[in-house]
């Protein structure tokens, strides 16, 4: 059974930072490409950043220089490190695993900015 479990969501103030985390089992982690998504209300889900099996990664443009995606293999776990965090950040955030058809979803974790 696949599971992608995040944390490290919270509240922080606009300037601050937070660090999540998504731990998958049930999958051969180095194998996939790894990526943060994140949902705002009312809007279409975005995908944020990217991390390939190569550690080559992507990003989006509204996070470029502010976010970093890492991943752990040994630890099966991807993280998104973010800073300067703007109220337009503030979103649900979701990780997901994918290699070919496989596409896993985690359960999201709310990331909520504001003063």
């Amino acid at each position: 059974q696949v599971q992608l479990v995040e944390s490290g969501g919270g509240v922080v103030q606009p300037g601050g930072s937070l660090r999540l985390s998504c731990v998958a089992s049930g999958i051969t982690f180095s194998n996939y490409v790894m990526a943060w998504y994140r949902q705002a209300p009312g809007k279409q889900r975005e995908l944020v950043a990217t991390i390939f099996r190569g550690e080559i990664t992507n990003y989006a443009d509204s996070v470029k220089g502010r976010f970093t995606i890492s991943r752990d293999n040994a630890r099966s776990t991807v993280y998104l490190q973010m800073n300067s965090l703007k109220p337009a950040d503030m979103a649900v955030y979701y990780c997901n695993a994918r290699l070919w058809q496989m596409d896993y979803w985690g359960q999201g974790t709310q990331v909520t900015v504001s003063s």
